[in-house]
């Protein structure tokens, strides 16, 4: 089993991504490989609605989306992971996101899931409730922990001495390690995921 861990922050040495190696150690520990895809530096183009990825099957802007989307498709679980800029997550992971789920967001369910968020002093929970809703549409079921998957710190490093947060974030790589494993021993007993009603799609005017 594998979960794929996606780095927000365009800081390589980031507190961001600093949080996410705890994740992936806790997980490591308890079986599961890790893999941690850094958004990157790089200026992230956003989703333009050009429904090209509907007959194309993937996004046509690219900029690692597709690379990550096939990685995703490939393993079990998710962890997003972003700074707070101006209360509300990157932007470039924002834009990443936008473009990965119109694209792909179909062949993600089912997945367990999971978003956390750093911060200097504050805006991780409305973070955390944007990068929710891209899972919780496309069926990825969310995995919680003690807490809010939040941490804080400023300069590089300092979120590692969030007491409380890195807990946090361990519960959370444990709870995702167990939800795994119970999900794949239900498969082994023939238990499969329910079938998705589709067809209705209701427009607000008339």
């Amino acid at each position: 089993m594998k979960v794929m861990l996606l780095n927000g922050s365009p800081r390589a040495k980031s507190n961001t991504r600093a949080a996410l190696e705890e994740c992936a150690r806790v997980l490591n520990g308890c079986g599961i490989d890790t893999e941690i895809f850094d958004v990157g530096a790089e200026p992230v183009s956003g989703c333009t609605g050009c429904g090209a990825c509907v007959e194309a099957g993937r996004c046509v802007a690219d900029g690692g989306v597709n690379a990550f989307a096939e990685k995703l498709r490939a393993a079990d679980g998710l962890i997003v992971g972003t700074p707070v800029h101006f209360a509300s997550p990157s932007g470039a992971v924002i834009s990443f996101l936008d473009r990965l789920f119109y694209s792909a967001g179909g062949s993600f369910a089912h997945k367990p899931a999971a978003a956390i968020a750093v911060a200097r002093r504050a805006g991780t929970v409305a973070s955390l409730d944007v990068l929710n809703k891209y899972l919780s549409y496309s069926q990825m079921p969310l995995v919680s922990a003690t807490y809010w998957n939040d941490a804080f710190g400023q300069k590089p490093g300092e979120a590692l001495q969030d007491a409380e947060g890195m807990q946090t974030l361990r519960n959370l790589a444990r709870n995702m390690a167990w939800l795994l494993k119970c999900i794949e021993l239900g498969r082994q007993n023939g238990l499969t995921p329910p079938e998705a009603e589709r067809g209705a799609r209701t427009n607000f005017i008339r």
